[in-house]
Formats: structure tokens, C-alpha cells, sequence
């Protein structure tokens, strides 16, 4: 035992190492556990550095809406906005500038909406201009204002001239004279004469009372007529339906009801060139323009029912004539008789002619444009051109050529408003009526109205008519004015023609050179000049007023004043609103991900799905084997960490 002692080591000395061994293994122990802590916690920091290098990409959105408007505020240019950011420690501040910047975006957004309105509506501003050149003269229709009484209905107006004569010595006892050969040729055609007095009963013309125009007069006339009225009767073809065309004046009365008796007896007429019985030379007695003598060629002509034989000049069928200078020697002078012989007196009851300017290719309508020549008197006419352009398309309701407008043209000219309305009227009364009325133009395949056919025609005419004026059918609704329109602005000075020292060889002349008897000096010519006051005319255009420039300038313009930024700035909005819609996709996604995988792991109400346990019930008893491997690993705590410490400069101080 002692020599065993002495061979090995000291008993004190081995006791010491071993308290130090047992005192190092603990050491090792806790120094392993520190190193795996650490290892463990490096692993932790490594992994959300991996994890936002795999998020890193080419496009990145916030994680929420907080995080949007906070980096929106901090970063735009906008002014104001970086306010909700800086002060929201302060919450009065903050609501303030919130409040302030919203209300600020709703009155700029406002103003903008202001802009857009205006904008959409289209305005125009007008543009005038004031151009010289050479003026092209307009086309100038001059009308005898004498019916005349043509030889293919001379009969059936002396028949209706001698059933007026007896229906005014009826109702006023006034004897209107008729020569014998006119009562001659009615004697030779009694077949006619009873076929248009039938006809002429059926629409008489009689007087009623203003208050009540059921009360007819009778046969003998009151003695107090200030109180009638003087009408026609029209009635359907039933005769069911009944009312009085009535007027106030009985000028008015009597030329209306003989004008629709005298539109029935040309209505029968086969053709329009039956009645083409003008004679130029018997009513212009001179015709000069520019100090040139007119010739056949400069003028066309046509026969109005109520004006009589009209003539236009410079109609655009031969050159064109052009003003080389203003003034009434470089335009067109006319003489022209205003006698009026063999005419009829129930149908025109002025004497005179009549005129109108108008544009080439354009029908002259006498009764819109036109005005009297007065006999005697010398009338000179100066003219200003004025062309209007309008813009169509959004900006104006106009048409370019009129192709269009849902109404066919019967015309053939141009297109105006006054030839749509017109077309449009005659069109509804060959819808409505069955046949056409005789002042205007005849469409495809219709008829020219006469009660010897339709028998109720008139009634429909005057039901129409006021239709018509009323706007039901809608003519003036569907007929739009052109975009290009030229007017004539006229103005008239008067003067006696011929003076009562130069009449007597004026007229000789003109009796010798026309081989006309005039048998009224006073009343039997007249002298028209028509010429341009000036060689400048007048351009009214159109031009948008509100463009896309202007719009962009004035919504900049509204931009700086409300946040004082650039377009940039708007870039920036565009960019947040961006965001904040992909944002919002991605959560909605998120969420929808989530609520699918939630209800498709949840098992069915009222059931449990142990199909998996009962085939393994159901199988051979054998034995199973389930290994489960559980790794716990504890995060060291600071004091660990401490011991981790001073365990390793212990170590370092017994090594």
C-alpha cells in the first residue's frame, strides 16, 4: 500500500486534480452549451438576412397602408404633405393639416370638375374679318306681281272671276265689272262652268260671328258687321268633320278663298310649260350691268302662281358676273314696266314688282326675302356680302351639304334651311293628304292636289299647316342651318323716276324702242339699281374657344395654386394611387388565400372523417412503430450569456 503510495502520486496533489477535473467537465459543459446558443442565435439573425434577400426584387410594395402614406408624405413634392407626417406626435396638428390638405384636394378637384364642364360643352369664339377682292354678284329674281291669265284656264278663271262677282254681291252688294267676251266664252263651256260651280259650293264663303263661330250669317247681311268674320268651310271626306278657315279681314278672306280655288284649276294643268307664256321684252325695258347691255344668257325664267312671270339674272347657268368697282354705275340697272294689264285683280292686289337677292343654286322664296318696287319711283339697293362659317361637329348643331338631315331635298339647288323646312312640309303632306301642294316642288311618283280628285284635300291642307306652324311635325327641329352660309345685308334709297320736267321724252323713248303704249306715265315704269356699297365684306368664323391646350393650362394653372408643384407632382399621385389599388389587391388575395385554406381544412358540421382510423382498426393486429424525434433548443439569457463570459476567462486562465 505505502510502496504503491510512494510509486504513484501524492494523494493531496491527485485529490486537487481531481476536484479540478470535476471542476473542468461542468466548465466544457456550459462552454458547449454558450457555443451552441450562439450558433443557434446566429442562425436566428442569419435567417430574416436570407429572408429579406429573398424578398428583394425588381418591384417592391408596401406592406400596408401605413407604411404607403407614410413614405408618400415624407418623399413627395406636394407641398403641405410632409405637415401629416412631422407633427404626428401632436394630434391637433395633425388633424388640422389632414383637414386642411383634404380640403384643399376637394376645391382644387372642383375647380377642375368646373373645367371639364366647360370644356365638354364646346364653346366657340367668334372671329370677324374684313377681306377686299373682287366681289362676285349674287343672283337678283325680279317678278311682275301680275297673275296673268293664261290661255289654257282662261275659261275656268272667268267662271270663277263671274262666281266671286255674285258671292261679293251677296255678302258686301259690290258689282265687280266683267267684260262681254269673258261672259261669252263661260256661255260656250257650261260642261266646266257647273263642274267648278259644284266644286266652289262645296267651300263657300260666308261670314260668322267673332264670339261664337257656330253662328253663320243668312241671307241677308247684318247691319253691324264689325262683329263677323269672314271664312270658308272645309270638310273631310265624310263630311262628318267640319270648321271654318276664318279671318279677321275680309280682304284677307276673299283673296284666300279665291287663291284656293285658283291652285285647284292649275293643278289640272298636264304640264308647267302649258303656262310659259313670258314675254321678256314687254316687261324689262332695259337691262345693263357694268354698262353692258344684258342678253338672254344672264337671265333664266319661271312662273309663280301669286307673283306671276319672275326672272332671274345671273343665276349661274353662263359666267358669272363680278364687280370690278362699288358704286350703282358697276352694278345692274333695270327698267321695268309695272302696268298691269289683263291680270288678276282678286289675286295680286299691288302694283308694282318684286325683288329678291339671293346666292347662285338657291331657289328664290318671294315671300321670305323678297320686296316691292314701287311704280314711279327710282329704288336703289346697295348691298353688303356678309359669310358666316360655323364649326360643326360637337361645337354647333349644322350640317356641310345637308346629306345628313333625315328630309329627302325636292329642290334642285343647294341645300338651305329654308329648302329642308319646305321639302319637309311637302313631303308630310303627300304622306298625310295624298297628293302635293302646287307652290312647291312635285315629289316621285305624286300629284298636285285638286278636289276634282281629293276631294278633302284643303281640309287636310289648312289641319296641316297648322301642325306645321305649331312645330308637331317637326320640320324646324330636323332642318339644321348649313355651317356655310353668305347673306346680303340691303339697304334702300327712293327717288321719283321719271321727274315731271324729263318724263315726257323718257317714256317717248321708251315707246319707240319697246313698241308699248304705256297708258299710266305715273304708274307704268319703274328703275332698280342693285350694286355693292363697298368692296370689303365680312367674315364671321368660328374657332374653338376652350382646347386641349388650354385645358391642360388651366388645370396647371389651378395645380400650382392649390399645392404650388409641377407635373411631377402629379406623377407622384398617380404612382400613390398605384400603389394603394395593388396593395389592396394583394391583401384581398391574402385574405381570400386564407379564409379558402381555413374552410378546407375545417372538417363538415355534424361529422368526423375517421376513415383513415377505422382501415388501420380493421387491419391484421401487427405492431406499430412511431418514432418521434423533438429538438428543443433554448435561446440563452443574458445572464447565460454572462456565465458564457466568465467561464471563458477562467478556462483561459488555468491554460
Amino acid at each position: 500500500m505505502l510502496g504503491r503510495s510512494r510509486a504513484g502520486k501524492n494523494p493531496l496533489t491527485a485529490l486537487q486534480g481531481g476536484a479540478a477535473k470535476v471542476e473542468k467537465m461542468p466548465q466544457e459543459e456550459s462552454m458547449r452549451q454558450c457555443k451552441q446558443g450562439a450558433q443557434h442565435q446566429q442562425k436566428h439573425e442569419e435567417v430574416p438576412e436570407k429572408a429579406e434577400e429573398k424578398h428583394e426584387g425588381l418591384i417592391e410594395f408596401h406592406n400596408s397602408y401605413r407604411e404607403l402614406f407614410q413614405f408618400f408624405c415624407s418623399n413627395t413634392t406636394i407641398h403641405g404633405a410632409i405637415r401629416l407626417v412631422c407633427s404626428k406626435k401632436n394630434k391637433m396638428k395633425t388633424a388640422f393639416w389632414s383637414v386642411l390638405f383634404f380640403l384643399t384636394f376637394g376645391l382644387m378637384y372642383w375647380q377642375f370638375g368646373i373645367l371639364y364642364r366647360e370644356y365638354f360643352s364646346f364653346p366657340v369664339s367668334l372671329n370677324l374679318n374684313l377681306n377686299s377682292d373682287r366681289l362676285t354678284f349674287p343672283a337678283v329674281t325680279l317678278c311682275t306681281l301680275n297673275p296673268y291669265r293664261y290661255s289654257a284656264v282662261q275659261k275656268e278663271l272667268d267662271e270663277l272671276d263671274r262666281i266671286t262677282h255674285q258671292t261679293l254681291m251677296d255678302m258686301y252688294n259690290y258689282n265687280m265689272s266683267v267684260t262681254q267676251s269673258d261672259w261669252a266664252a263661260q256661255y260656250t263651256h257650261k260642261r266646266s262652268s257647273r263642274s267648278l260651280f259644284h266644286y266652289v259650293q262645296r267651300h263657300p264663303l260666308r261670314r260668322h260671328k267673332r264670339d261664337n263661330p257656330a253662328i253663320v250669317e243668312e241671307n241677308n247681311p247684318p247691319v253691324d258687321k264689325s262683329d263677323w268674320k269672314i271664312g270658308f268651310l272645309l270638310c273631310n271626306e265624310k263630311s262628318d268633320d267640319c270648321f271654318h278657315q276664318t279671318y279677321s279681314s275680309g280682304v284677307d278672306a276673299v283673296r284666300e278663298w279665291y287663291s284656293f280655288h285658283y291652285i285647284n284649276i292649275l293643278a289640272r294643268m298636264p304640264s308647267t310649260k302649258d303656262l310659259d307664256e313670258s314675254n321678256f321684252e314687254s316687261f324689262i325695258y332695259a337691262c345693263r350691268f357694268n354698262d353692258v347691255t344684258c342678253d338672254k344668257a344672264n337671265y333664266t325664267h319661271f312662273h309663280h302662281p301669286i307673283y306671276g312671270n319672275c326672272y332671274t339674272f345671273n343665276d349661274g347657268n353662263s359666267s358669272l358676273w363680278t364687280s370690278s368697282l362699288p358704286g350703282i354705275n358697276n352694278g345692274l340697272s333695270l327698267v321695268v314696266r309695272t302696268e298691269q294689264n289683263d291680270f288678276i285683280p282678286l289675286l295680286s292686289t299691288v302694283t308694282g314688282a318684286r325683288v329678291m337677292v339671293h346666292n347662285q343654286n338657291e331657289p328664290a322664296f318671294m315671300d321670305d326675302g323678297g320686296f316691292n318696287i314701287r311704280p314711279g319711283i327710282e329704288t336703289s339697293i346697295s348691298m353688303r356680302k356678309e359669310m358666316t362659317l360655323r364649326l360643326g361637329g360637337s361645337y354647333s348643331d349644322c350640317t356641310e351639304d345637308g346629306k345628313d338631315v333625315p328630309v329627302q331635298n325636292l329642290y334642285l339647288s343647294r341645300y338651305t334651311e329654308q329648302v329642308c323646312i319646305r321639302s319637309c312640309f311637302q313631303l308630310n303632306m303627300v304622306k298625310r293628304c295624298g297628293c302635293a301642294y302646287y307652290f312647291y316642288p312635285l315629289p316621285s311618283g305624286a300629284e298636285y292636289c285638286d278636289y276634282t280628285k281629293h276631294i278633302a284635300w284643303g281640309y287636310c291642307y289648312y289641319k296641316l299647316q297648322a301642325e306645321f306652324k305649331a312645330d308637331i311635325l317637326g320640320c324646324f327641329r330636323k332642318c339644321r342651318k348649313p355651317c356655310k352660309m353668305t347673306e346680303y345685308h340691303l339697304s334702300a334709297g327712293y327717288s321719283r323716276w321719271p321727274s315731271a320736267l324729263s318724263e315726257d321724252w323718257v317714256f317717248h323713248m321708251l315707246s319707240q324702242q319697246n313698241k308699248y303704249n304705256i297708258t299710266s306715265k305715273r304708274n307704268g315704269v319703274a328703275k332698280l339699281n342693285i350694286f355693292f356699297e363697298e368692296w370689303k365684306y365680312k367674315t364671321n368664323g368660328e374657332s374653338p374657344a376652350f382646347t386641349v391646350v388650354t385645358l391642360l393650362s388651366q388645370l396647371g394653372n389651378q395645380w400650382s395654386l392649390w399645392f404650388g408643384s409641377s407635373v411631377l407632382s402629379v406623377a407622384e399621385l398617380a404612382e400613390l394611387i398605384l400603389d394603394f389599388v395593388v396593395i389592396t389587391c394583394i391583401l384581398s388575395f391574402r385574405w381570400l388565400r386564407t379564409w379558402h385554406e381555413t374552410a378546407s381544412t375545417m372538417p363538415p358540421p355534424g361529422g368526423h372523417d375517421n376513415t383513415d382510423f377505422q382501415s388501420e382498426v380493421s387491419g391484421p393486429s401487427t405492431p406499430h412503430r412511431f418514432t418521434v424525434e423533438a429538438v428543443v433548443t433554448t435561446l440563452p439569457s443574458y445572464n447565460s450569456l454572462e456565465q458564457c463570459e466568465s467561464n471563458r476567462d477562467a478556462e483561459m486562465g488555468l491554460q
